[in-house]
């Protein structure tokens, strides 16, 4: 897993929402908020690997989300 921002990367964990918007709770226990193109409704507290890059600030720049 890259976690500088450079470059676009796979993401593993628990997709979850809460009163600001979603984030991804990853298997080795980092939190990212997401910043999304779509809402991912039917993602929710389902497992999931998000395609992205980390933009700071534990923002994950969300490409991409698919169940597992």
């Amino acid at each position: 897993m890259v976690k500088d921002g450079k470059e676009t990367s796979e993401y593993a964990g628990l997709l979850q929402r809460d009163a600001t918007g979603f984030f991804l709770r990853c298997d080795d226990g980092e939190r990212y908020r997401l910043e999304l193109l779509r809402t991912p409704i039917d993602e929710v507290e389902k497992r999931v690997v998000v395609t992205g890059r980390i933009t700071g600030n534990a923002m994950l720049e969300a490409e991409g989300i698919r169940l597992t």
